[in-house]
């Protein structure tokens, strides 16, 4: 899939970080709109490739999957063939891996910016609004309405992804990625060995109490140091942040919607019913003992080692990463997705992991002191065109897919790669369809990453959840009010971060958790419940 495997809910994103320190100084101020002029003309349809002679800069972060194949991304087939098909040479340049913030920090403070940069804008201090009321990036409603026809035609289709890609104000500010199918939005929950499993008489476990069971008899009868395993890097217990175990409660870490209301899980009293759950297993050896800790690398040990027989993860960088690593070793190996738990046998989960339509990353932003920015415009509008819609998800005809019976089918240079590639990393160098981009993603992608059965039904039971109905959409601070955020759930995430830990770990006794609660209280939480309630009704009334 994408190339993160933490997966954090655009919604949240601006509540979970500090402010990042923005040198305003001698910026241009943010023009009252990109176009001259105030009249709509409707757009014409650009013919591609374009005929021009400037040559347009473009920032953007190296996907991890090209990271130690390709330097830049200049050198990568994907973008020599998409400056090819749109007859518009490019430029570009990239932050250090895995540093895209801190790099745009730099380059906003440098005041030296590129027609283009490629950015999550939703995590912009303040956010998208804010940026462009800096003077960084345009508010793009005019050269959408007439250099853009075919994302224009989409929005208008699509109304529910419109609402989302614009500001409360109902401004543009980044041609958007967009998955444009249920069927991709849904890619993580638990995992577990079936294959112990079978051999223990166990079912798939649904409950709570089931998955108490199945861990400790991976523990007394397998032999798992770890049976419970998941990555905490860079947050503690981070994976279970989108409810898998915690929403077996009723909650889960982030903020969420109830009967019209804000909440925030970690101050409802059903985390006290999930810490002291995590506790008892991490007491009884059911949870790795480095649980605060885990990163990839650890994960991905414990699995080869049979030291760990139940994790949460992706379908692509999850099962399909590890499925290959243990049949190596034992054939009969084989992990499942399981559903995300729950108390009552027979509920729905009321949480688990889900992208909103316009996902988190890939959306392109045209710089205010940009001078070509109608040609930008039409550059990126390619990839909502037809054409483009086939070279983003499949690349090049002939090269990287070839078309059977209707049907787009990856060549074996994406799926069995000569040059020993795996699929993820051969994909990354000619198509964009398994991270993101200014573009709609193709369930025709997905249904040919996902090579085993097993990761195919994952995506199914890890979609039977309620989270449509509790998750909220893709909401945002004013600059005002999110400032005033980050500041308070600093200090909250914090607060929770090292509570959590203590709890689980035995070093806080669970009868502080009132404590814990009380403590939270002090620090305004509920004027940040009271931000995400202004917030969430202004994107209700887009």
């Amino acid at each position: 899939m994408k190339k993160r495997s933490k997966i954090i809910p655009i919604v949240t994103i601006t509540t979970m970080m500090s402010s990042l320190a923005i040198a305003c100084s001698n910026q241009p101020a943010a023009p009252a709109d990109s176009g001259k002029g105030n009249t709509s003309t409707p757009a014409a349809a650009t013919t591609y490739p374009m005929k021009t002679d400037k040559t347009l800069t473009y920032w953007a972060e190296l996907t991890g999957n090209a990271v130690g194949i390709k330097s830049s991304l200049g050198e990568m087939p994907f973008f020599q063939e998409w400056q090819k098909k749109t007859g518009v040479p490019l430029k570009f340049t990239s932050p250090v891996a895995n540093q895209a913030k801190e790099g745009l920090n730099v380059l906003l403070a440098s005041g030296e910016l590129p027609d283009m940069i490629e950015y999550n804008w939703l995590n912009f201090p303040g956010g998208p609004e804010k940026a462009i009321k800096d003077g960084y990036i345009l508010k793009l409603n005019d050269l959408i309405d007439k250099h853009a026809p075919n994302l224009k035609k989409y929005l208008k289709e699509h109304p529910e992804v419109d609402k989302m890609v614009k500001t409360d104000e109902g401004n543009y500010f980044a041609f958007p990625f967009i998955r444009g199918d249920e069927y991709l939005k849904v890619f993580q929950g638990p995992i577990v060995r079936k294959d112990w499993l079978d051999e223990l008489g166990l079912p798939v476990p649904t409950t709570i109490d089931e998955w108490y069971t199945v861990l400790k008899a991976f523990k007394e009868k397998k032999g798992a140091t770890a049976p419970l395993s998941f990555f905490s890097v860079p947050r503690p217990l981070e994976q279970v942040y989108n409810g898998a175990f915690i929403g077996a409660y009723g909650v889960n870490r982030l903020f969420y919607q109830e009967n019209g209301q804000i909440k925030f899980g970690p101050a409802e009293p059903q985390y006290k019913e999930f810490l002291a759950t995590f506790r008892k297993w991490y007491a009884e050896g059911l949870i790795d003992k480095n649980i605060a800790t885990v990163d990839s690398k650890t994960l991905d040990a414990n699995l080869a080692s049979n030291a760990t027989g139940a994790t949460i993860g992706n379908t692509g960088g999850g099962i399909g990463k590890w499925m290959p690593i243990l049949t190596a070793k034992d054939p009969k190996a084989k992990l499942v997705a399981a559903p995300y738990p729950v108390l009552k046998k027979g509920d729905t989960p009321r949480f688990g992991q889900k992208d909103p339509a316009f996902a988190p990353g890939g959306m392109v932003a045209i710089t205010a002191n940009s001078k070509n920015a109608e040609l930008a415009a039409k550059l990126l509008d390619y990839g909502y065109s037809e054409e483009g819609h086939m070279f983003f998800n499949f690349g090049t005809e002939g090269v990287s897919y070839k078309m059977e019976n209707g049907y787009p089918k990856y060549t074996d240079l994406l799926m069995n790669n000569p040059d020993k590639l795996a699929p993820a990393q051969a994909m990354s160098l000619h198509i964009r369809a398994n991270y993101n981009g200014p573009f709609v993603q193709d369930k025709r992608y997905i249904e040919q990453y996902l090579t085993m059965p097993e990761q195919k039904d994952a995506i199914t039971i890890w979609q039977k959840t309620d989270v449509d109905k509790y998750g909220l959409p893709p909401i945002t601070a004013t600059p005002a009010e999110s400032t005033e955020l980050a500041k308070i759930m600093t200090d909250v995430n914090t607060l929770v971060d090292e509570m959590t830990l203590k709890i689980i770990l035995g070093n806080e006794p669970l009868e502080n958790f009132d404590k814990y609660m009380a403590k939270l209280k002090t620090l305004n939480l509920d004027r940040a419940i009271q931000i995400q309630k202004a917030a969430l009704d202004r994107y209700n009334k887009r």
